[in-house]
């Protein structure tokens, strides 16, 4: 008989503490309180879609009930209980969808079969998306959750613990699961294609995982998805054609036109997207990334090494025809960008964006307009005292050196010499003011213009 189909979410599921990847923490916990015999009676797992939830429930439950407990607490796989669980056949491991399950009356059930001995060691309740439930399923809850009998445990998973009544989370310890790196991500997706014997590029490999945004179970999708899509070498072409990215290459040609500032290229590349059915809201995330890979190496920090050295090439290359300011502009013009999907007039929208990006060549940014300022006026003083100095004292007249003035014509020499030089210091102050004036204005000019 041929062997059934199994998606590679299910294949590959762990089986055990150790094969669990990103929670080191939560697993070390967990064996401890085994260990240590120190088991509370309800936990709630929460934390994104696909980091593990309901994996870390089964084996906890798994590892209650094994009747033979290996040394590292790890359960055994071989016994009963294990493969009862394994299976979703064991009457002690009860698991409930808390979507479907959400009323009192289901809680009610629950709260009347509590009472029975379990076969195992231990009667356990597993309940999914535990914040679907209602308020009057929760509060009928409490009591039992509160007190329940010693050989009962309740494990809640949950991917948005704010919905959950807090009387409900301070009867829990609570876990919080974080999303997977891409690293820990490819490291698994390589496993699993080496087990399959099936090859597939590096650089497929990082887009994979970076559009599964730390989820792994979505990864596994993906591939799995990816290896029906062709029987040969996977690479990024077929990740992007299966998957509908965009071609790295078309942004490596957007940061030539950027240099070049030839804002028709706007238009190309909007169309060029828009005939290709791509989404065109999802095209702003992707161009986000891209940007935000070019101001990495533009901090001279270390690029992904899941890059291959051929893309990593073309990103140092782009990344030489920016500035760190025109990267921060770009990047803030792209996230105020990101209300795409809400706008009916999406083409319109993306078009206008990539005019501001291609024009930002040519934008200068407040810091530097401020700091040429300061230097400006830095020179203008500097060349101020440099005339004062190189002035000469002035030569007394021989008809004055002679006659000494009277008091009052000392009085009036000394009033019209202020005036003097009151209206001297009132012509340089009001000729450096315009300077500066002029400055900012040719500036400012310059920036409307592009």
């Amino acid at each position: 008989m041929k062997e059934k189909y199994q998606i590679l979410a299910r294949r590959y599921r762990p089986q055990s503490f150790k094969e669990v990847i990103g929670q080191d923490s939560i697993v070390k916990t967990i064996k401890n309180s085994i260990l240590y015999k120190r088991i509370a009676h309800a936990y709630l797992f929460s934390g994104t879609r696909g980091t593990g939830k309901t994996t870390l429930a089964r084996l906890f439950a798994k590892a209650l009930n094994c009747k033979n407990l290996k040394e590292e607490t790890e359960p055994c796989n071989v016994c009963g209980s294990c493969t009862e669980i394994a299976t979703s056949r064991s009457l002690d491991v009860i698991e409930i969808d808390g979507a479907s399950n959400r009323g009192i009356d289901d809680i009610r059930q629950i709260n009347d079969t509590i009472g029975y001995s379990p076969s195992g060691k231990y009667k356990i309740y597993i309940i999914d998306e535990v914040h679907m439930l209602t308020k009057e399923a929760f509060n009928a809850l409490l009591k039992t959750l509160e007190e329940p009998p010693e050989n009962i445990k309740f494990f809640f998973a949950t991917t948005e613990p704010q919905k959950v009544l807090p009387t409900i989370i301070s009867r829990c310890q609570r876990f919080e699961l974080k999303r997977i790196s891409n690293e820990l991500i490819i490291d698994k997706l390589s496993a699993i294609s080496k087990d399959l014997e099936r090859e597939i590029e590096k650089d497929a490999l990082y887009q994979i995982s970076n559009f599964s945004e730390g989820s792994l179970r979505d990864a596994q999708s993906l591939l799995d998805q990816l290896f029906c899509y062709s029987d040969g070498k996977i690479t990024l072409e077929y990740v992007n054609n299966a998957l509908g990215f965009i071609d790295p290459d078309f942004f490596f040609e957007l940061d030539s036109q950027i240099s070049k500032a030839n804002t028709s290229f706007a238009f190309d590349f909007v169309n060029k997207i828009h005939s290709l059915g791509k989404d065109l809201s999802y095209i702003i995330e992707e161009l986000i990334e891209h940007f935000k890979n070019l101001l990495i190496l533009k901090f001279n920090a270390k690029a992904s090494k899941f890059l291959s050295e051929a893309i990593l090439k073309k990103y140092v290359l782009s990344s030489a025809l920016y500035q760190e300011e025109e990267l921060f502009y770009i990047l803030d013009t792209l996230t105020q960008a990101t209300i795409l999907h809400k706008n009916y007039f999406k083409k319109i929208h993306l078009e206008t964006v990539m005019l501001k990006i291609i024009k930002s060549k040519n934008v200068l940014s407040l810091d530097i307009l401020v700091k040429r300022l300061i230097e400006l006026e830095k020179s203008l003083q500097s060349n101020q005292i440099s005339n004062i100095e190189k002035k000469e004292p002035p030569q007394k007249n021989e008809f004055f050196q002679k006659q000494e003035p009277s008091k009052n014509e000392i009085d009036l020499q000394k009033v019209n010499f202020n005036l003097e030089e009151t209206k001297k210091s009132i012509s340089k102050d009001q000729s450096h003011y315009d300077t500066l004036v002029r400055f900012a204005q040719v500036e400012l000019d310059a920036i409307n213009k592009t």
